[in-house]
């Protein structure tokens, strides 16, 4: 089943395993990729010494290809006056919950890729490393590409896609405003040049000579037809194996996928400070879901997470992030190798990318 993009990746089917940061590790990302597809490992929130464990995992288990993931935001600076002031707008949830809003943890939780990730990748060669919010510095990507792995990014309108190609980039993930979880805009923080899926995919293949793949409501065979009829060499899947049991979702993240909220989703700020797409909750319908008082990306993340520790130690998803795309009906209690197995259904006839 030859392809364009499953030659330069060395896999049997054009099908990418999002990576999901906080739902899944290396058990996932092997399923996948012993199914023919290709398998992903979030590293951006990982110690490096974690981030070395579950490579080694990976290895031990798995030949196939596999692909890292990385984010490449630029660190902002201390804003002890913004986050403060947020604690204050908390102070009525951190009351509710008898928290002491001053005992919060403090500082990033996800950090973007750097020279002592890199040494650590070094000792593995992935054949597939990944970036969100762009791409790192040249000699970082140079390093990467001299161990012959090959390099791709998100792109959420032509001009990022030109950006990446322009620097080296071996492929573009075009993400339509479906996806869950993080957009991966790095141009613009301007979300209304946001676009969904099938009105971005077309836009970028014709304005790139490399190949695209496509993310963001694709979730079964039909869609993934779709997809590649259109153009796409490959698919990028993320919402459609949370409910694997190799993922790591949690019991209410779980019970929330299958349940009539996963119809409404929104993108929001509140939980890290760059919009992500979830399922609404009390927490998004109350504050936001898009907050102007919320700390900078990635700084806004230690605030909500006593919040999110309490109220689900009752029971309750209300100020968890519920990462979800607009489909999810694609959600299915099955091993992700047999779900690697469906979405490749739907490449019968479509393979010409």
């Amino acid at each position: 089943m030859p392809c364009r993009l499953t030659q330069l990746f060395g896999i049997q089917f054009p099908i990418i395993q999002a990576p999901m940061a906080g739902v899944q590790g290396s058990a996932l990302a092997i399923e996948v990729s012993q199914a023919g597809g290709l398998g992903s490992l979030p590293c951006a929130m990982l110690s490096l010494e974690a981030l070395e464990a579950e490579l080694t995992e990976i290895r031990s288990n798995t030949t196939k290809p596999i692909n890292v993931n990385f984010f490449c935001h630029s660190e902002p600076l201390p804003q002890a006056a913004k986050q403060a002031a947020w604690l204050e707008q908390l102070a009525p949830y951190f009351a509710e919950f008898n928290l002491d809003p001053n005992a919060q943890p403090a500082g990033a939780q996800r950090t973007p890729y750097s020279k002592a990730q890199a040494e650590v990748l070094a000792k593995f060669k992935p054949e597939v490393v990944s970036f969100h919010f762009g791409l790192p510095d040249e000699e970082l990507l140079l390093e990467i590409k001299s161990w012959g792995s090959k390099v791709i990014s998100t792109a959420t309108t032509v001009e990022e896609a030109l950006w990446l190609e322009a620097r080296g980039a071996d492929a573009i993930i075009a993400q339509g405003l479906e996806a869950g979880g993080h957009r991966g805009h790095f141009l613009s923080e301007d979300l209304t040049e946001q676009q969904g899926t099938f009105s971005l995919l077309p836009q970028v293949i014709a304005a790139v000579d490399i190949p695209v793949i496509a993310a963001g409501g694709i979730v079964d065979a039909t869609t993934v037809r779709a997809a590649m009829a259109m153009g796409a060499s490959a698919v990028q899947v993320g919402t459609a194996y949370l409910l694997c049991p190799e993922c790591n979702t949690s019991s209410i993240h779980r019970e929330a996928l299958q349940s009539d909220a996963a119809q409404h989703t929104a993108l929001t700020n509140l939980f890290s400070g760059r919009p992500a797409r979830g399922i609404v909750n009390r927490f998004m319908a109350e504050m936001g879901p898009i907050n102007d008082a919320v700390p900078d990306f990635p700084l806004a993340s230690s605030a909500v997470a006593g919040l999110r520790t309490a109220a689900e130690r009752q029971g309750f998803g209300d100020f968890s992030p519920l990462w979800c795309g607009q489909n999810a009906s694609g959600c299915q209690n099955i091993p992700a190798a047999e779900l690697t197995r469906q979405l490749a259904l739907g490449l019968m006839g479509s393979l010409s990318g």
